[in-house]
């Protein structure tokens, strides 16, 4: 047995640990992630983040939709619903709470403000010696201009949301006359140098998903067009060992301080291996179907794991 589950099956002894499944439906990962929390012994429940409060009737200071006295031991977050930015900070700021009053929150608010903004997380990258595509982040189209009239004579360049994801809204930019206005961008330009390479079938990256420090599952993703997220027509293809790509996603995923994560990584034309993105609340539903770990339940163990690491230290 793996210490993991070791750990685990002391934890459902002590008492049946309840879990929060944040998501804004009850999709098929949500699904999977309670099936397995249930298998283990766990009491899983679905929750809708933009239903939950803060509240000083409530001794804790927040009121957690299906827990109605005590909070959960632990929290999965699938979704953080968009909305406006107070509703976002409201939203965020109940897992920021939750993880100030002891709950294992997986990811926590911290890490999803880190991989959400993906400024941040290039920034972050950089620091920690991990390449990236070279990158600028700027507010005005002007400045946006200055740099392309520059970068463009050295290829293409991809604009991208700041908090966009799944491949929408990916622009790619060959001439000043192509680069978007200020409000198709909400107001910021996140410029990435284009470093795709076509090949005889086509575009291809990679994605990697770590769980709690380790490469659980890869895939190659190809796509007819550069964009190559599944979401948007790329094809999952089973990906072999690489150890170049498993510590480089491990390195990122730590870099964030991610306890899961979807890392996406590129081998650009000059061979050099790029983070392009870590993804704190991936989906994985193309990965499941080329990966032979069932990737949903390395995650509840891990979940019910760290709650049992968590008990034990306060014992």
């Amino acid at each position: 047995m793996p210490p993991s589950a070791e750990r685990v099956l002391r934890l459902v002894e002590a008492g049946r640990p309840r879990v929060a499944i944040f998501s804004e439906q009850r999709d098929w990962h949500a699904r999977r992630i309670a099936r397995h929390l249930t298998a283990m012994g766990a009491e899983p429940r679905l929750v809708h983040l933009a239903k939950c409060q803060f509240t000083s009737a409530a001794p804790s200071g927040i009121a957690i939709p299906g827990f109605r006295r005590n909070l959960p031991d632990a929290c999965i977050v699938r979704s953080v619903p968009g909305g406006s930015f107070e509703a976002v900070t409201r939203r965020l700021g109940i897992l920021h709470a939750l993880r100030e009053l002891g709950v294992v929150v997986w990811n926590d608010a911290r890490v999803i403000e880190r991989c959400v903004d993906k400024s941040t997380t290039t920034f972050l990258m950089q620091r920690a010696g991990i390449a990236v595509p070279r990158t600028w982040t700027v507010e005005n189209k002007d400045r946006a201009v200055a740099i392309a009239s520059r970068e463009l004579r050295r290829g293409p360049l991809v604009v991208k949301p700041l908090f966009g994801s799944q491949g929408r809204g990916l622009r790619l930019v060959a001439s000043l006359e192509e680069l978007p206005e200020p409000e198709e961008v909400d107001g910021v330009y996140y410029l990435q140098r284009f470093m795709g390479v076509e090949g005889d079938k086509g575009f291809h990256d990679f994605r990697i998903f770590v769980v709690n420090g380790t490469p659980v599952a890869g895939m190659t993703r190809r796509g007819a067009s550069w964009i190559t997220n599944v979401k948007q027509g790329g094809r999952p293809e089973p990906l072999g060992r690489d150890r170049q790509l498993e510590e480089l996603s491990v390195r990122a995923a730590k870099t964030v301080a991610a306890d899961f994560c979807g890392v996406d990584l590129l081998r650009g034309a000059n061979g050099e291996t790029v983070v392009l993105e870590v993804n704190s609340m991936p989906a994985w539903s193309g990965l499941q179907k080329v990966s032979t770990v069932d990737i949903a339940e390395v995650l509840a163990r891990e979940v019910l794991g760290a709650l049992e690491g968590r008990r034990g230290l306060r014992a």
